[in-house]
């Protein structure tokens, strides 16, 4: 067995298979084929296992590892995302009238990324360089990454070399429209450009489709087995906006990136990432063409509704809460938790049951070895 602890601590996603028990009716899968039957509801041979940590949770997990020569194998890789042109930081603090705290770094889209105290570990505060543009000039005049004509080598050889070893490859591009808009303008700003009908709205969502399409091509073209997309448009107890709003800016854009995939491969996964109770949505995003639902929070939806009224088309990814039974369930509990929505999928597949976000501080790395240990154990 492969030990990967680098890929075990820094990977997004990984994916992690536990073999000591295979179910029996399709034995024999590979990895690749074993994630495309659970995606597509048709049996599976064995149960992945799925989670992100933060790094000081991290750092608790690989001493865990070293104490007990705890063994796990990915079976599931991210892809290295195109480099695009872009501007120079010293370009983007134009857009800002004001300094940052040291430690703050500009991503490729010109949001600024500014650390907290301490007790904030690893989150940012974003800053917005579209939050004072009052016209769709400044919008087609901004410098936006580019990543027409750069080098796909990186993300071809990341497909082959994934293959070679039986991973599923994987092109993560969440934060795919709405949010990667709205990182930019700020969501206040953007909500009321679309409730006035703004055209800096149009021309910031376009733009971003546009960038998101080319990205997804690329991804697609260069073989990967999943598209995870994503873009947070629900809360707690409701949706983020009503679902005409929704039809109206985000969904066709959706459609458009995914359509686009499909268009070069036909039988990609596509992932689709949004916390929170995205119910009502829920129809509109099978209408886009997504495959599988993450991360279906138990603290917003009820797993088995939704499982009853939409797993007939869609499978599932996650169900397993990071608000609840990750940091402040036994290790039983959740174990229980796991092996209840894997009862509720049923044989032919379509859960991948996870930790429905990044594992933060506050989660026992006992409660971690007990999530593995459940997808490894479940018959």
């Amino acid at each position: 067995m492969v030990v990967c602890k680098k890929d075990y601590l820094t990977a997004n996603g990984v994916f992690a298979t536990c073999h000591k028990r295979k179910r029996e009716f399709l034995n024999g899968m590979n990895n690749i084929e074993n994630f495309r039957s659970i995606a597509k509801r048709t049996g599976y041979d064995k149960m992945p296992a799925q989670f992100q940590t933060c790094p000081s949770l991290a750092k608790k997990l690989d001493q865990y590892m070293k104490e007990t020569g705890f063994n796990f194998t990915p079976t599931i890789v991210d892809v290295p995302d195109l480099v695009p042109k872009r501007a120079s930081e010293e370009t983007f603090l134009k857009y800002f009238n004001y300094s940052f705290k040291k430690g703050t770094y500009i991503d490729e889209y010109g949001t600024a990324h500014e650390p907290g105290s301490e007790a904030a570990f690893h989150m940012t505060k974003m800053h917005f360089p579209l939050g004072n543009f009052d016209s769709v000039e400044q919008i087609q005049t901004y410098p936006f990454p580019d990543f027409v004509g750069v080098d796909d080598t990186a993300q071809r050889e990341a497909v082959k070399n994934a293959h070679a070893k039986d991973m599923v490859a994987v092109g993560n591009m969440q934060c795919t429209i709405w949010e990667r808009s709205w990182y930019m303008r700020g969501m206040e700003n953007l909500m009321a450009d679309m409730m006035m009908e703004d055209p800096i709205a149009t021309a910031l969502l376009d733009k971003i489709t546009e960038i998101s399409t080319l990205r997804a091509q690329s991804f697609v073209k260069n073989g990967v087995d999943m598209l995870f997309l994503g873009d947070d448009i629900g809360m707690q107890h409701t949706i983020m906006m009503s679902e005409q709003f929704y039809c109206e800016w985000i969904q066709p854009r959706l459609a458009k990136v995914i359509n686009a995939a499909r268009a070069i491969n036909p039988n990609i996964i596509v992932f689709y990432h949004s916390c929170g109770f995205v119910t009502p949505m829920i129809p509109h995003l099978i209408d886009a063409g997504i495959d599988v639902l993450n991360p279906v929070q138990p603290e917003c939806m009820n797993f088995k509704e939704i499982h009853d009224k939409f797993g007939d088309k869609l499978s599932f990814s996650g169900t397993i809460g990071t608000q609840t039974t990750m940091p402040f369930g036994t290790p039983q509990e959740v174990k229980r938790e796991v092996w209840k929505n894997l009862e509720i999928a049923g044989d032919k597949g379509g859960l991948f049951v996870c930790p429905t976000h990044l594992l933060e501080p506050e989660v026992p790395v006992e409660n971690v070895i007990a999530y593995i240990e459940a997808c490894k154990e479940f018959k």
